[in-house]
């Protein structure tokens, strides 16, 4: 169940006699996309430690981003790479990481940290988060990986997206050996069948 308001695949668990998968909800979590990332960075890295994470764009509102940090963040290091008005809430970063004394950093530019990262986490800047469309011009473009920005990275960097993009990551980075994002989208397909399956009941024993 997908739905534009907080809290709804909960309230609709709880009135059916169904299970219900929650396919995001509203700005809430996106519990099946954190499945995803997560067996995507397991498949392409070959472990969920020791790594330095960057997650970059809107971190404000980005649900996929948030089911993500609070379900890596006992084992990596992160830096947030945002604008100041979409940077990651207050609460998180008080319930998250200062609370559990994690380590994190909040930086306004790739280049900063690109090139200590082994994962870069892209995701879009939404126009719709905007109340101002002056405020969304001014930073749409600010956030673009294009193959220059990608200099100084590692040969082993993992890149990622949620998809669908719609200009944060330049096409000719597509070619890159270091972009997993369709790779991404492909184990989607499978976690999802997976959780799919395990709701009927069916083991993968008995398609065989």
């Amino acid at each position: 169940m997908r739905h534009p308001k907080e809290g709804a695949p909960y309230a609709a668990a709880r009135k059916l006699s169904v299970p219900i998968i929650n396919a995001g909800d509203g700005g809430h979590n996106h519990p099946t996309q954190t499945l995803t990332d997560l067996m995507t960075i397991r498949r392409e890295k070959g472990k969920l430690d020791n790594l330095t994470v960057g997650m970059c764009g809107d971190l404000k509102f980005g649900r996929t981003v948030h089911s993500l940090i609070k379900a890596m963040s006992r084992y990596e290091n992160i830096n947030f790479i945002t604008p100041e008005e979409l940077r990651l809430p207050d609460y998180i970063i008080k319930d998250v990481f200062e609370k559990k004394n994690i380590k994190y950093k909040e930086v306004r530019t790739m280049e900063e940290v690109m090139p200590e990262l082994d994962i870069l986490y892209m995701t879009r800047v939404q126009k719709e988060r905007f109340f101002n469309e002056a405020d969304y011009i001014r930073l749409k473009d600010s956030f673009i990986l294009d193959e220059r920005k990608l200099l100084d990275a590692k040969e082993d960097l993992c890149i990622m997206h949620p998809l669908p993009r719609v200009n944060e990551i330049s096409t000719k980075v597509d070619d890159d050996p270091r972009a997993c994002y369709f790779k991404q989208a492909l184990y989607g397909k499978y976690v999802r069948m997976a959780l799919i399956m395990t709701l009927l009941g069916v083991s993968a024993d008995e398609n065989r």
